[in-house]
């Protein structure tokens, strides 16, 4: 039943999006990630937060000049455009980012060179893990910790506030995210309530390291 529900979801939102930005298909079953996402809650946060983004997004850049700018054209001036395209074009990308980090398979493993990165920067994964928790805790409100390749290829971990992200020209740390941890209420409540600790620690035994690490062999070949 919870397939079939997904299902047809996504076949919603293939239908009804005939502006440029489309939701892609969840890659795994709503319940997938359980006990550490619960079903509910992942149906929730794809089928109306996620889709929500994407359907203002294109309402927001309908008609203008900017209609058909790639996300990464609009991230790059996004100081110069309405708030309405700056919150959901954020939202588009980081949750679209935040579904393909995230697994139902066990035990991904990084590729040697994300290890090697991660060893140099933050002494152990333990290292990066106790970093993003800490910055995805520490984010007052809503936002997003993320792990980021800067431009000189260094690994840094950032947050940001409500749906920015590190591309956009306003963004304190500016690079290409590899992985993001959603701290919206929204992406926790329901399970863990006001425990945003719990879900953060939760949250790393369902990480795909090998998405990341391809997003890792992508970034600093840029």
């Amino acid at each position: 039943m919870k397939n079939i529900k997904l299902l047809v979801a996504t076949l919603l939102v293939t239908l009804t999006a005939s502006a440029q930005f489309t939701q892609k298909a969840l890659p795994y079953a709503y319940n997938a990630l359980e006990p550490f996402v619960d079903a509910q809650t992942m149906e929730i946060h794809y089928s109306k937060h996620h889709a929500a983004y994407v359907k203002n997004l294109n309402t927001a850049l309908a008609g203008t000049a900017d209609e058909k700018l790639s996300l990464n054209e609009i991230f790059a001036k996004i100081s110069t455009m309405p708030v309405a395209v700056r919150n959901n074009g954020g939202g588009h990308y980081n949750h679209e980012l935040f579904w393909s980090v995230l697994t139902p398979e066990k035990n991904t493993k990084m590729s040697a060179e994300l290890e090697k990165a991660v060893n140099e920067t933050f002494g152990s994964l333990d290292g990066l893990k106790e970093k993003l928790n800490a910055a995805g805790a520490s984010r007052f409100g809503s936002g997003w910790a993320w792990l980021v390749v800067t431009k000189e290829g260094k690994l840094v971990v950032s947050s940001t506030p409500n749906q920015d992200n590190p591309l956009m020209d306003v963004a304190e740390v500016k690079g290409t995210p590899i992985f993001g941890i959603d701290v919206w209420e929204h992406a926790y409540y329901l399970k863990y309530q006001n425990k945003r600790g719990d879900y953060l620690s939760a949250l790393w035994s369902v990480v795909n390291w090998t998405e990341v690490s391809k997003r890792y062999a992508a970034a600093i070949k840029q």
